[in-house]
């Protein structure tokens, strides 16, 4: 039998403190990166659809801080592992938060990529008002700001439900894609500018695959197992 004494409880209470802090730290710059990731998602389109190239530039070059917040909070995730040796649950949330940044970080790619196609399209006018690319740029950014809540705040069954509403998102993309098809159909010179479209709403639609990953990872924190979220399975949303 291993006795404590007195003396050592006293000590590892201020350093049990000090490690809630840490991780209190790293869930805070987790959220400044996922608001980072939201704006530049939503400005990435906003950009597009005013067809505003600064506006695009000024999100492309964002891509390098949320790169090195991603890189920042891998760091401190390593300096905790090293030196606290967390187990269980705390060895759960610190390899999630490396996961789910690197889910951001992604993310930012995304949009990265839409300013991309704003500032490669120069003066060409788009082919089509958009309609339906913001709102799955909304759909997904907001998403992303419960999925982190949720991930956050451990919410498994927030987490189990947010991934269903990736259909409303594939639904937009069939519509855009149909849309851009009927153009293309009716004047096959307007494909390039099809295309431009439709990379966009891929990168949109691959945002919204990516918060299912971030729920995922919830579920792993709260459970200690790994299981996929099929947003077309009842019986997985209704796992408890």
């Amino acid at each position: 039998m291993v006795i404590i004494n007195r003396r050592e409880k006293e000590e590892r209470v201020p350093m049990r403190k000090s490690f809630e802090s840490d991780i209190q730290q790293l869930k805070d710059e987790l959220l400044l990166l996922g608001s980072m990731v939201e704006e530049a998602i939503l400005g990435s389109v906003e950009s597009l659809k005013k067809r505003d190239i600064d506006a695009s530039r000024r999100i492309y070059e964002m891509d390098a801080r949320i790169n090195a917040k991603r890189y920042a909070i891998e760091e401190q995730v390593m300096v905790l592992i090293a030196t606290q040796q967390p187990m269980a649950h705390d060895l759960r949330l610190l390899a999630s938060v490396l996961e789910v940044a690197g889910e951001l970080e992604r993310m930012g790619d995304y949009a990265k990529g839409i300013a991309t196609v704003n500032i490669r399209m120069g003066n060409e006018a788009l082919l089509k008002p958009l309609i339906d690319i913001p709102r799955m740029a909304q759909k997904g950014a907001d998403m992303l700001h419960r999925a982190l809540t949720a991930f956050i705040n451990e919410d498994a069954e927030t987490a189990l439900a947010i991934p269903a509403e990736d259909d409303e998102v594939d639904a937009l993309y069939t519509q855009v894609y149909r849309e851009l098809m009927t153009y293309v159909m009716a004047d096959p010179k307007t494909i390039e500018r099809a295309n431009w479209l439709l990379w966009v709403t891929h990168n949109l639609e691959r945002v919204a695959d990516r918060v299912t990953n971030i729920c995922e990872r919830t579920l792993f924190i709260v459970t200690g197992e790994f299981k996929e979220i099929d947003s077309s399975d009842d019986e997985t949303r209704k796992m408890k």
